[in-house]
């Protein structure tokens, strides 16, 4: 974000709380590519959440995890995830079909980091990752339009106890989540 990006509501509670010269600075560092440092922190993540809004504005955030690496940085200023079987309803992939614009929350509980990417993403199902990527139902793409370090202050200190049963993996079968074979969910 440009200094110039800020809008009047970001400007009224940034003059409101002394932090205008700060969120200046901060909007400084931002950038449209990638360091090394935030690459490494990318490829190391084994989840984000991925922000996205339908035509009307309206939001929704959702969880994305999966093995480490499974965000590739492709170059500075592209990433690249897979899109796996889920609850169906397409929610944030089917808004992305609207509307491109999402925003990427990177955590790093172990080590309290976190990173924001904004960008503007694709979808496709002919992209050339998708062998890469066991079971994956598509791949999007997203042009960084602005990648900078989020503050740590708040982020708890946490370790994984244990990978999702349900990650695609090349040799077996990825099981069933029960509730898809709840009476309700049937047709």
């Amino acid at each position: 974000m440009k200094v110039h990006d800020y809008h009047q509501g970001n400007r009224d509670l940034q003059d409101k709380f002394g932090t205008r010269r700060l969120a200046d600075r901060m909007a400084e560092r931002a950038a449209e590519t990638l360091g090394e440092g935030e690459r490494w922190f990318i490829e190391e993540a084994n989840m984000f959440f991925l922000a996205t809004c339908d035509k009307r504005g309206m939001p929704t955030c959702s969880y994305k995890g999966g093995d480490v690496g499974f965000v590739r940085v492709v170059d500075e200023q592209t990433l690249a995830f897979p899109n796996y079987d889920g609850n169906g309803k397409y929610q944030s992939m089917g808004n992305l079909l609207e509307n491109p614009n999402v925003g990427m929350l990177f955590i790093d509980f172990a080590g309290q980091q976190r990173l924001r990417i904004q960008g503007v993403a694709t979808i496709d199902e002919n992209d050339p990752l998708m062998a890469e990527y066991h079971e994956a139902q598509f791949i999007v793409r997203v042009r960084i339009t602005e990648s900078y370090p989020n503050c740590p202050r708040y982020i708890h200190k946490q370790t994984l106890v244990e990978k999702s049963e349900y990650l695609p993996e090349i040799g077996r079968e990825t099981p069933q989540p029960a509730w898809k074979s709840r009476p309700e969910y049937q047709d």
